[in-house]
C-alpha cells in the first residue's frame, strides 16, 4: 500500500520511539482487550487476547468475531491470511511478526524479523513465508527458523512483492526496476526496467501483470517480457490501493487540490476487455483499501482509515445502508486483508490490535487448509497408565529422579546376558514408514515429509519378534523419490546401484553437486551423451594398466581411430581429479564406425532413454566388438613419423598387436566326421562365453558345479553340429571340439545370462554354495558386525584366516582367482583357487615355470534390472597400487563400484554377490597374477610439435588469400608459461529436450548436444602478438540442427568440403593441436573457457586456465559478457551482428593484459575490488547493455585506446602475410 497522502501524524510511528516503552494502559486503548494480560518490560503481549464475551454472528452478514493484540503501542503494517494453513499473520512497524491460529485467534508463532526496518508485505507458501523489508526479503519458517535471507543493494527501497509460480518472485519499490528472484537458488534472475518509478502494488491475472505506481498511474505488463501493454490514469496525485476480479479492475487514491493532496471519494473502474474506463463509483467513505470479495457477485470492500467499511457493486450505486464501522483502538486502520474464502476479513489499527471480521460464527479461511503442525504437549505432568503388554509402549514415560544410588536396571556383569552373537539375535532398525515416503519431497539430497503422526515424537517400537528369517541388506525400502505411489518392499535395488541422472538447472551443469556421488580422485563419465551406456566397459579397460599405456602410447592418421580416441579419453581420466569427463568425441567416433551399426550396438535416444534394448546382450556385443577394433586399430604399423608409437616399447610387434598379447587365445577347432574324417583348424579368439551345462535349468536338486568347472567346458567346448565334410563331400552331423594352444595373460568372459534359464542356474548354484560354506565352517559364521569388530580385536594378523559373514556368503558362485594348467596331451585344468590353497601349494609365482597360472577377478559387469528406470550397468573394478599411487599418493588395491559419475569404495565380495532378482552379471575380467611386471608401462606422449606446422585445407574451394592465420614457425614455438588467446565457436546437433511441470516451470531432461565448429588460437607474445595461429573451422559428419550464426558466425555450407572457403580441418587434427599445447604448458586466455574446453572435450589443468569472466567477477553477482567488458575497459564495441572467434579472442588478450595493469600483477585486490564495484553500478544503470550511438564512449577510453591497438595488430597482420 502506497501511504502518501495519508495522515501525517503516522510519520511518528518510529520503531526507535517504541523501544522504551512502559509497561502501562495507553489512553487510546479499550481496557475490556487487556484483561489478564502480562506486559514485558519492553511492551509486548505475551499471548493472544480473545475476546471474553461470547459475540453474535448473524449468517451470512460481517461482524466482529475476536480483537487481539500483536504488540502494544506498535501500528500493525501488513496483515496476510494464510493460504495454506489456517492462520493469519500480521507484520509491524518494528519488524516483528506474529501468527494466530484459527478464528479464535490463538497465537501460534511470534518473532522479529528485522531490527530496524518495518514488515511490508507478507506471502505465505508451502513450506514457509516470505517477508519483505526495506531492502531485505527474508523467507521463514512458520515456527520462526530462517530458510534463506536475502540481501538487497542499500539503495533499493521496496515496498510490494508477487508471487509468479511456486519458484519466481517479483520484487518492486520505490526505484526503476522489478527484480525478479528465483526461490530455488536464492538469486537474481531479471532485472525488468519501469518507465515509471515507484511500484509499490502488484496484482497478477491469466493475462497481465498489474502494477501500481506512486504517480497515481496504473501499468498492464506482458507475463512474459514484463513490457508495458496498457496504461491507465487513475489519480492526478497518487495511488493508494486497487484491486482486479474478472475483466474489472478498481482503483482508490488522492487527488491533486489547491490544499495539496485529499482522498478521492470517486473509485476509478476500468473495462479490461475494451481497455477503457467506465462510470466512475461515488462512495460513502474516505476509501484507503479496497477488495473485491466476490462471493455472488463482485461485491467491493472499501475501507477507510479511520474505520469506515462499505460494500457495494463495482457497477452499480454505493448504499450508505451497506456501511458498518470497525472499532479501532489506535486513530487508524493500517493494513486490510481478505481470506481465500472470502469467509474472513483482518483490520490492523495503529495501537497494534488485530480484529477479525467473518460472516459466519465458525469461518474458515481457506477453501481447503492442511493441518497445522503443533508442539506435542508436555506429557510428564498427567501420566498416563501403562500397559505393560503392548510392544510399542515407550518406557520412556516413566519419570526417573535424580539420584546417586545405583538404579535396578544397573545389573552387575556377571549377571547380565551375552551379547547377541548371530544376524537373528540382532536388534535392527524399522524400516521407514510407507507413507513418508509417498508424500517426501527432495530438496538437493535432503527429503522432507510431514509427520503421519503415528507414533510418538523420538519413540522408535522394540522388535521383540522377527517374522523376516532371511533378511538381507538389499530388501530395504527405497529413499529414492521414483515410485513412491508404488509399493516400496516391492524394491531390492540398493540406492548406490539406481541408475543416475544429472539435474540440470538454469546454470546448466555449474550447480550440481557431483561431489555428493564422487568422494574419491578418480574421474567418472557422465551419462547423458548418446550411446553412453558402455561407460562401465571404458572404465574397466582404463584400469588395466598395460591397455591404458599401450593405448595412449597409439597415435595413427585414421581420422576416426577407437584407439586414438580412447587414448585421449584415458589421458582426461589421469588428469582429473575427482571431476567427471565425458567420452562425446570416442562415442561420435563410434557412430561412424559400420561394424557398430551392423551389430546393433548404436541407440537410438529414445531406445536408450526407455530401456528398451537388452543391456547386458548390448555391452557384452560391444565388449567383443571393442577388442576386435582395438585389436585392428594396433595393427597399423605405416604411419607417419610425427604419428609414430612412442620407439623403444616392449608394446610394438611385428607380427600382432599388443591387444593380441593381452587377450589373444590361440585354439584348435577339431571337427569329426561320423565317417571318420577329422579336420583340424587353428584360430584365436579375444574372448569366451559361458556355456552351461545342459539340463541344468531343470535340475531343481541343487547339483553342485564349481566356476572352475563351467568355465572348463566353455574354454574346451564340445558340440554336435552340422559341418561340410570334405571327404563325404556333403553335410554331416560332426562332433566340433575345440583345444587351447596358449593362454591369454587376460582372461575376458562373457556370462551370456540372456534368460531365466541361467539365471535360475546362478541362483542354485550361489544357494548351493552358500550351504557348502555354511557347512564347512562348522556354524561359526557370524553377522557381518561382529566378524569385522573380531578381526579388530585380533589385528588381522598375516596369514591368518577368519571366519567369514553371512552376508559375505549369500548369493556368491563366482571365485576371486582360479588355477588353469596346460597338460602335456594340450589339455587344460581349471580349478578355483583360495587363499588357503596359497598357503598350501606356495605362491603362484613359483609355479608359472612349469605352465601352471593364477588368474585374479580384476572387474565384473553387472546388469542392474529396475523397470522404474529400464536398467542400467555398473562395474565392479579392482583398482590397483600404480593408480593409487598417483592418485592419492598411497599404496594399496581397493575394489570400487562404478556408476556412471557415482564412484563408491565397497567390500571385496560385494563384487561377486550377484542377487539374480535385480542383479545380473554380464562381463567378468580376469588377470594373470603379476600382470603389470611382464610389460613395459612408459608412456611417451606421442604427440609432437609438427602438428603445429601448416597443414592442407579439406575444403576445395580454400583459397591463400582466404586465410586468416598465420602457422606458427619454428622459432614462435610455444614454451611453459606463454600465453595463449583462445575462442571457439559451436553449433547444435540436437536441440534440447524439456518438459513443463505442472505448475507451469521448466525442467531440462537432455541439455542440448553441442559440436564445436571452428577454434582459433592467437599469439599472446612476442613481435605478433593477437595475430591467430590456429583459426580452423571443424568438419562434421552429423546433421546440423542449428548453426547458431548469430552467435557463432558459422553460415550453412563453412563445414562443408565441397562449398566452403575456410580453411577445413578433422575434429582430430585440431585436438591434436591443443593437447600439444595443454600439454607443454601454456596458459589459455579467454572468455568462457569452461563450456569451450568441455564441448571440445579437453581437461585443462586449472592453472593453465586465465578465465576474464571469472578476473572481472564478483562474488554472487552476475557473470559479464565480453562484449560490455571490451566497451567497458577498451572502448571497444565487438559482437556487432554475429560474434567473431578471432576478435573474441584477441579483445580476451587484451583484458587479461588491463586486469594485471588494474591488479598492479595480482598485489592490490583491493583497488581492484574498487574497480569491479564501479563495473557492476555502471553496468546496472545501463542494464548492461552497451550502448549504440558513436558518440558514447566508455568510462575507460582515455585508460586504454584500443582502437589504435586494433589497428596496429592489423598492420603487423598485413606485413606478417604479404612475406
Amino acid at each position: 500500500m502506497n501511504f502518501e497522502g495519508l495522515d501525517p501524524g503516522l510519520a511518528e510511528f518510529a520503531s526507535a520511539m517504541h523501544s522504551t516503552l512502559d509497561p502501562v494502559l495507553d489512553a487510546h486503548l479499550n481496557p475490556s482487550l487487556l484483561q489478564n494480560v502480562e506486559l514485558d518490560p519492553e511492551g509486548v503481549a505475551l499471548e493472544a487476547l480473545p475476546v471474553q464475551e461470547s459475540v453474535h454472528i448473524m449468517e451470512g452478514v460481517y461482524s466482529e468475531l475476536h480483537s487481539v493484540v500483536a504488540e502494544v503501542g506498535v501500528p500493525v503494517s501488513v496483515s496476510h491470511f494464510d493460504l495454506h494453513e489456517e492462520m493469519l499473520w500480521v507484520g509491524s512497524h518494528g519488524g516483528h511478526a506474529t501468527s494466530f491460529f484459527g478464528p479464535a485467534l490463538e497465537r501460534y508463532s511470534s518473532f522479529q524479523v528485522n531490527g530496524s526496518d518495518d514488515i511490508r508485505q507478507i506471502q505465505s507458501l508451502e513450506n514457509g513465508i516470505l517477508f519483505l523489508t526495506k531492502n531485505n526479503l527474508k523467507y521463514m519458517a512458520r515456527g520462526g527458523l530462517i530458510i534463506f535471507d536475502y540481501l538487497l543493494d542499500e539503495s533499493e527501497d521496496m515496498h510490494s512483492l508477487l508471487l509468479t509460480d511456486s519458484s519466481t518472485l517479483l520484487v518492486g519499490g520505490l526505484q526503476n526496476h522489478v527484480l525478479e528472484i528465483d526461490l530455488n537458488t536464492v538469486q537474481e534472475t531479471q532485472k525488468y526496467a519501469v518507465e515509471i518509478p515507484g511500484v509499490t502494488i502488484m496484482r497478477q491475472t491469466n493475462r497481465f501483470f498489474f502494477c501500481g505506481h506512486t504517480s497515481g498511474k496504473v501499468s498492464l505488463r506482458d507475463l512474459r517480457s514484463f513490457k508495458v501493454e496498457h496504461e491507465f490514469d487513475a489519480f492526478s496525485g497518487s495511488l493508494s490501493d486497487f484491486d482486479v476480479h474478472g475483466n474489472l479492475l478498481a482503483a482508490c487514491g488522492f487527488s491533486s487540490r489547491l490544499t495539496g493532496l485529499a482522498c478521492d471519494r470517486f473509485l476509478k473502474v476500468y473495462d479490461l476487455r475494451m481497455m477503457r474506463a467506465i462510470t466512475p463509483l461515488q462512495v460513502h467513505v474516505d476509501p484507503a483499501f479496497l477488495r473485491f470479495i466476490p462471493t455472488y457477485t463482485s461485491r467491493l470492500a472499501i475501507i477507510s482509515q479511520s474505520g469506515q467499511c462499505q460494500f457495494c457493486e463495482p457497477t452499480g450505486l454505493a448504499n450508505p445502508a451497506d456501511i458498518f464501522h470497525v472499532n479501532p483502538v489506535g486513530p487508524l486502520l493500517m493494513t486490510f486483508d481478505v481470506s481465500a474464502s472470502k469467509q474472513a476479513l483482518a483490520f490492523g489499527d495503529s495501537e497494534g490490535c488485530v480484529h477479525l471480521w467473518t460472516d459466519s460464527p465458525e469461518p474458515s479461511f481457506n477453501p481447503y487448509s492442511r493441518e497445522t503442525e503443533f508442539a506435542l504437549p508436555c506429557l510428564v505432568d498427567s501420566l498416563p497408565p501403562l500397559d505393560w503388554s503392548q510392544d510399542l509402549l515407550p518406557l520412556s514415560l516413566i519419570p526417573v529422579p535424580l539420584t546417586t544410588d545405583t538404579l535396578l536396571s544397573d545389573w552387575p556383569a556377571a549377571n547380565s546376558a551375552p551379547a547377541p552373537r548371530t544376524i537373528l539375535d540382532c536388534r535392527r532398525a524399522p524400516p521407514v514408514d510407507a507413507e513418508i515416503l509417498r508424500t517426501m519431497k527432495k530438496v538437493g539430497f535432503i527429503g522432507y515429509a510431514p509427520n503421519p503422526r503415528t507414533r510418538l515424537r523420538n519413540q522408535i517400537p522394540y522388535r521383540l519378534k522377527e517374522s523376516d528369517s532371511e533378511f538381507d541388506s538389499f530388501s530395504q525400502v527405497t529413499e529414492s523419490p521414483i515410485g513412491r505411489e508404488e509399493e516400496p518392499h516391492l524394491h531390492m535395488v540398493s540406492k548406490k546401484y539406481r541408475k543416475v541422472t544429472i539435474k540440470y538447472s538454469k546454470l546448466g551443469l555449474e550447480d550440481f553437486d557431483f561431489k555428493h556421488y564422487n568422494k574419491t580422485l578418480f574421474a567418472g563419465l557422465e551419462p547423458h551423451i548418446p550411446n553412453a551406456y558402455c561407460n562401465c566397459m571404458i572404465q574397466v579397460l582404463y584400469f588395466l594398466e598395460p591397455v591404458r599405456c599401450l593405448i595412449q602410447n597409439h597415435l595413427c592418421q585414421k581420422e576416426f581411430c577407437l584407439a586414438c580416441e580412447l587414448g585421449f579419453l584415458f589421458h582426461m581420466l589421469d588428469l582429473s581429479r575427482g571431476d567427471p569427463c565425458q567420452g562425446s568425441n570416442f562415442l561420435r567416433a563410434f557412430r561412424t564406425i559400420p561394424e557398430a551399426s551392423a551389430l546393433g550396438l548404436i541407440l537410438a535416444d529414445s531406445d536408450e532413454a526407455s530401456g528398451k534394448g537388452n543391456l547386458a546382450r548390448l555391452i557384452q556385443r560391444w565388449n567383443r566388438f571393442i577388442l576386435t577394433q582395438l585389436h585392428q586399430d594396433m595393427q597399423e604399423l605405416e604411419v607417419p613419423q610425427a604419428y609414430r608409437v612412442a620407439g623403444g616399447s616392449s608394446f610394438c610387434s611385428s607380427g600382432d598387436s599388443v591387444i593380441g598379447q593381452l587377450f589373444n587365445c590361440e585354439v584348435e577347432n577339431c571337427s569329426l566326421c561320423r565317417c571318420g574324417s577329422e579336420t583340424v583348424r587353428a584360430s584365436s579368439t579375444l574372448l569366451f562365453t559361458l556355456s552351461y551345462p545342459e539340463g541344468s535349468n531343470c535340475d531343481k536338486t541343487g547339483k553342485n558345479y564349481d566356476f572352475a568347472q563351467v568355465l572348463k567346458r566353455s574354454i574346451c567346448l564340445e558340440q554336435n553340429t552340422q559341418a561340410w565334410c570334405d571327404n563325404c563331400e556333403k553335410y554331416q552331423p560332426t562332433i566340433q571340439t575345440r583345444n587351447i594352444r596358449h593362454l591369454p595373460d587376460i582372461l575376458v568372459i562373457n556370462c551370456e545370462v540372456n534368460s531365466s534359464k541361467e539365471a535360475d542356474f546362478w541362483r542354485i548354484q550361489a544357494e548351493v554354495a552358500f550351504k557348502m560354506s555354511v557347512k564347512k565352517h562348522g556354524g561359526e559364521i557370524k553377522n557381518k558386525e561382529f566378524a569385522l569388530a573380531d578381526r579388530k580385536d585380533l589385528g588381522n594378523p598375516e596369514g591368518l584366516l577368519l571366519c567369514p559373514s553371512i552376508e559375505e556368503l549369500k548369493n556368491v558362485w563366482l571365485p576371486f582367482s582360479i588355477r588353469m594348467k596346460m597338460t602335456k596331451n594340450k589339455g587344460l585344468d581349471v580349478c578355483n583357487w583360495t587363499d588357503g590353497d596359497e598357503m598350501q601349494w606356495g605362491p603362484a609365482r613359483a609355479e608359472e615355470e612349469h605352465g601352471v597360472y593364477v588368474y585374479d577377478l580384476m572387474a565384473t559387469v553387472v546388469h542392474i534390472l529396475d523397470s522404474r528406470t529400464g536398467g542400467s550397468l555398473v562395474a565392479h573394478i579392482k583398482v590397483g597400487e600404480t593408480y593409487h599411487q598417483r592418485k592419492e599418493g598411497v599404496t594399496h588395491q581397493q575394489w570400487y563400484l562404478f556408476n556412471d559419475f557415482l564412484i563408491e569404495p565397497i567390500d571385496k565380495h560385494e563384487a561377486v554377490q550377484f542377487d539374480m532378482n535385480w542383479k545380473v552379471p554380464a562381463i567378468l575380467y580376469y588377470v594373470k597374477r603379476n600382470l603389470n611386471s611382464r610389460y613395459n608401462l612408459n608412456i611417451k606422449n606421442p604427440i609432437e610439435a609438427s602438428v603445429l606446422l601448416a597443414e592442407a585445407s579439406l575444403a576445395r574451394k580454400q583459397r591463400k588469400t582466404h586465410t586468416t592465420f598465420i602457422p606458427l614457425m619454428l622459432n614462435e614455438m610455444p614454451q611453459v608459461g606463454d600465453l595463449v588467446g583462445l575462442d571457439a565457436e559451436f553449433v547444435t546437433l540436437n536441440e534440447e529436450e524439456a518438459e513443463l511441470r505442472s505448475d507451469g516451470t521448466k525442467s531440462t531432461i537432455k541439455p542440448s548436444q553441442m559440436s564445436v565448429a571452428r577454434i582459433t588460437c592467437v599469439r599472446g607474445q612476442g613481435p605478433n602478438e593477437g595475430i591467430p595461429f590456429i583459426d580452423d573451422y571443424i568438419s562434421t559428419q552429423e546433421q546440423v540442427v542449428d548453426y547458431l550464426t548469430q552467435y557463432s558466425g558459422i553460415k550453412p555450407g563453412d563445414l562443408d568440403a565441397k562449398i566452403s572457403s575456410k580453411h577445413l580441418t578433422t575434429l582430430k587434427s585440431t585436438y591434436l593441436k591443443l593437447r600439444f599445447l595443454i600439454d607443454i604448458g601454456v596458459k589459455f586466455v579467454g572468455h568462457g573457457l569452461q563450456k569451450d574446453f568441455r564441448v571440445i572435450n579437453l581437461m585443462v589443468p586449472k592453472d593453465q586456465v586465465l578465465d576474464t569472466v571469472y578476473l572481472f567477477h564478483m562474488p554472487r553477482k552476475r557473470m559479464i559478457s565480453l562484449r560490455f567488458l571490451a566497451w567497458y575497459f577498451l572502448d571497444l564495441k565487438i559482437q556487432g551482428e554475429t560474434h567473431d572467434s578471432i576478435e573474441d579472442a584477441r579483445t580476451a588478450l587484451q583484458l587479461y593484459r588491463k586486469y594485471l595493469e588494474l591488479s598492479k600483477n595480482g598485489t592490490e585486490p583491493e583497488s581492484f575490488h574498487k574497480v569491479l564495484k564501479g563495473l557492476y553500478e555502471k553496468g546496472r544503470k545501463m542494464d548492461w547493455k552497451v550502448p549504440e550511438p558513436e558518440s558514447q564512449t566508455s568510462p575507460k577510453s582515455k585508460a586504454w585506446d584500443g582502437t589504435r591497438e586494433t589497428e596496429l595488430d592489423a598492420a603487423v597482420f598485413s606485413s606478417v602475410l604479404a612475406l
